[in-house]
């Protein structure tokens, strides 16, 4: 069988018993990939911060069998040596300070992390002995944004309004420079490296408590018995589960594995078409999966600026990977706020899996 012919469960199967390392294993989606390799079999070392308090990641630890290594991107030679002395077969960078509101307050510290978090990631694997393959998470917000509607491809310009999305698309050109530089593909047999980057939509799914993300904001206010506010209710954003793209990554890292040549470079993952849908949209298909609940649409002023009309490409990764979103949007949010919803009992893991298991099914 051809590796782009495998399911996503046969995919996870090729994990077991390969060195796998995760820098942000902590946060949201590290906690997530850190589910599905566990369960597959692999053998893991996460890099990141300590959880946050009520996070994911604390609900979930106990079920994994990973090694943590908790400290700082910017603490390089402690990254250095957790990298060489696993020695991992493929490297996964989604470590970062993924809020753009929270940059336009910290805009020194979301350029070092982003930035120089990953050039120390990138440095450690070129001083890494033997062969990796390594996939650094980026964003959708990397594009130049025209404000066009027009979906972007991986060969459009980078760039960037607010700090956040301007560290990433530095990023992806720190990652650019390294490949040409230090992993050559013609080159490939000496240096045993190869590197792509992943530049993912609106991600939502179960166990996401950061502040300004749509659904844990639309969560809170439910809970809380109030109207969500919402402040940009006309913006399209391209909308999936958290396992659509990261189903992706580990798809992009096997077959950069097995022919790197081939597969190396930038991807997008987002959505179908039709499921890049407007801020309003998605709130209103998850306050009526909830049942309850409202929202309201304030006149604010002297708001940072955030893009009116993020949409995704997909082509490259479904011709070349032979990948696919697998959940429409409204199964996305039906599974999201049914999550939420039972994870008042306190059963968040077994919620996970219960996702893992439908979609890889």
């Amino acid at each position: 069988m051809l590796v782009t012919d495998l399911t996503a469960a046969q995919v996870l199967e090729h994990y077991r018993g390969k060195k796998v390392f995760i820098t942000g294993h902590t946060g949201f989606k590290g906690s997530w990939l850190s589910l599905l390799l566990s369960r597959a079999g692999a053998i893991l070392k996460g890099y990141a911060l300590a959880p946050e308090t009520n996070s994911l990641y604390g609900k979930v630890e106990p079920h994994l069998t990973i090694d943590s290594v908790l400290a700082d991107l910017r603490e390089p030679h402690r990254l250095n040596e957790a990298i060489h002395t696993f020695r991992p077969d493929y490297l996964f960078h989604l470590a970062a300070q993924p809020l753009v509101r929270y940059s336009y307050l910290h805009p020194v510290e979301t350029f070092d992390v982003n930035v120089m978090g990953t050039v120390h990631v990138l440095e450690a694997l070129r001083t890494l002995p033997g062969s990796c393959a390594a996939v650094l998470v980026t964003t959708d917000k990397v594009y130049e944004n025209n404000e066009t509607g027009i979906p972007f491809g991986e060969g459009d310009p980078l760039g960037g309004h607010d700090p956040y999305s301007s560290s990433k698309a530095a990023a992806e050109i720190v990652v650019q420079s390294y490949a040409k530089s230090f992993f050559p593909l013609h080159e490939f047999t000496a240096h045993q490296k190869s590197v792509a980057t992943a530049r993912a939509g609106n991600v939502i799914g179960g166990g996401d408590y950061a502040p300004d993300r749509i659904i844990p904001d639309l969560v809170r206010a439910v809970n809380a018995g109030k109207p969500l506010q919402l402040r940009n209710p006309q913006a399209v954003r391209p909308w999936q589960h958290v396992l659509d793209p990261l189903s992706g990554y580990l798809r992009l890292a096997l077959m950069m594995h097995f022919d790197p040549h081939k597969y190396a470079g930038s991807y997008n993952f987002g959505p179908q078409p039709e499921d890049q849908l407007m801020v309003k949209e998605i709130v209103e298909l998850a306050l009526a999966v909830a049942g309850k609940g409202s929202y309201v649409t304030p006149a604010l002023t002297r708001q940072p600026h955030e893009a009116g009309n993020l949409v995704l490409d997909i082509t490259k990764a479904t011709r070349h990977l032979h990948w696919q979103p697998r959940w429409n949007a409204r199964k996305v949010v039906e599974h999201t706020m049914n999550w939420y919803n039972e994870a008042q009992n306190g059963n968040e893991f077994e919620l996970c899996v219960r996702d893992v298991n439908e979609f890889m099914k």
